[in-house]
C-alpha cells in the first residue's frame, strides 16, 4: 500500500513544528468525518480536509464555503493530511511549511451520495457530491476538478446544491467567524499552546451555534443609493442663495438719477434760429 502522507512529511520539519506527524490509528465509525479549518498563513484560507483512505483529502479553499448556490469557489487540491491533523488548533512556528494561525472553523461527519458509491473512485472521476453533517455545513455539496491554469491540475471547485439550507443571503464566514473547539477567532489562538489536540472550549466560553448567530444578527435595512446626478444636484442647490420675494411697485427713482436728467437738460444748447432773409433794395 503506497504511504500517502509521503509528501506531506518531506514537507514538514516535525522537530520543529507542533503539528502531528501522522500516527497510525483505527477509526471506526458508520460515517467519515470533514473538518475545516481556517488558517491564517501569508493569506488568510480555509483548508477543507474529507477523511478517505485513512488520510485527510485536502483542499485549500481562499474564499471559503458559500450558501449561495450560484457561486463555485475556487479549491486548490493539497497533500493528503493524517488523520490525527483534524484535532489540531494551534501555531505553525515561522520558517516552517504555511506558518501562521490555525482554527477549527468547522467539524462533522460526511457521507457520499455519487457517482457510486466509493468515494475514492468518485474522486478520480473528477466529481464528488456529498452531504455534510456538521455544525455550520449541512446539506448537499459538490467538489468538482476543472481544467485550469495550474500546471499540476490541482484546481477545483467547491460548491452548494440547492436543497432546504441553500441561502444566497448568508455569508456563512462573517456570520460564524469563530472556531468550534475553542470560541476564539483565528487571531486570538494562543501562541504559549502551539498544539490543541480537539481540546474542549474553557469554562464560561461556549461556541455560539449559527442559528444563534443568526438571531443576534439584525436584518440591515435597504436604502436605494445616491448616485452622482442626485449628489451634483444636491451639491449646486446648496450652494445656490436664496431666492428674493419681487417688490409689488417698482422703486422711485434716487435722487442723484433725478439731478443728472435735469441737469442734462439745463446744460444743453437750444436750436439755432433761422436767418431772415432781406429783401432787395
Amino acid at each position: 500500500m503506497p504511504d500517502l502522507l509521503k509528501r506531506y512529511r518531506t514537507m514538514r520539519r516535525f522537530e520543529e513544528t507542533p503539528e502531528p506527524a501522522g500516527a497510525k490509528k483505527t477509526r471506526k465509525a458508520k460515517l467519515p468525518l470533514f473538518v475545516i479549518q481556517k488558517h491564517h498563513a501569508s493569506h488568510l484560507h480555509y483548508d477543507f480536509r474529507l477523511e478517505m483512505e485513512g488520510v485527510l483529502k485536502s483542499w485549500a479553499v481562499p474564499k471559503g464555503p458559500s450558501y449561495d448556490p450560484s457561486i463555485k469557489r475556487l479549491a486548490m487540491m493539497t497533500e493528503d493530511h493524517p488523520f490525527d491533523y483534524a484535532g489540531f488548533e494551534g501555531i505553525i512556528p515561522e520558517g516552517n511549511y504555511g506558518a501562521g494561525s490555525v482554527i477549527i472553523w468547522d467539524q462533522g461527519t460526511w457521507e457520499l451520495i455519487e457517482p457510486g458509491n466509493d468515494p475514492v473512485r468518485a474522486l478520480e472521476s473528477g466529481k464528488l457530491t456529498f452531504r455534510m453533517f456538521g455544525k455550520k455545513m449541512f446539506g448537499e455539496w459538490a467538489l468538482v476538478k476543472i481544467k485550469g491554469r495550474a500546471p499540476k491540475g490541482n484546481e477545483w471547485l467547491l460548491m452548494k446544491h440547492r436543497d432546504e439550507f441553500a441561502n444566497a443571503e448568508v455569508e456563512i464566514t462573517e456570520v460564524a467567524p469563530r472556531s468550534v473547539v475553542s470560541n476564539r477567532l483565528v487571531d486570538e489562538v494562543n501562541r504559549e499552546n502551539q498544539w490543541q489536540s480537539n481540546r474542549p472550549a474553557a469554562r464560561g466560553k461556549r461556541a455560539v451555534t449559527v442559528a444563534a448567530k443568526l438571531k443576534s444578527k439584525p436584518a440591515a435595512r435597504k436604502t436605494r443609493p445616491v448616485t452622482a446626478a442626485k449628489k451634483a444636484v444636491r451639491t449646486t442647490a446648496a450652494k445656490r442663495p436664496p431666492r428674493r420675494a419681487p417688490s409689488r411697485s417698482p422703486a422711485p427713482p434716487s435722487p442723484g438719477a433725478s439731478s443728472r436728467s435735469r441737469s442734462s437738460r439745463v446744460g444743453s444748447r437750444p436750436a439755432a434760429r433761422p436767418t431772415p432773409r432781406r429783401r432787395p433794395r
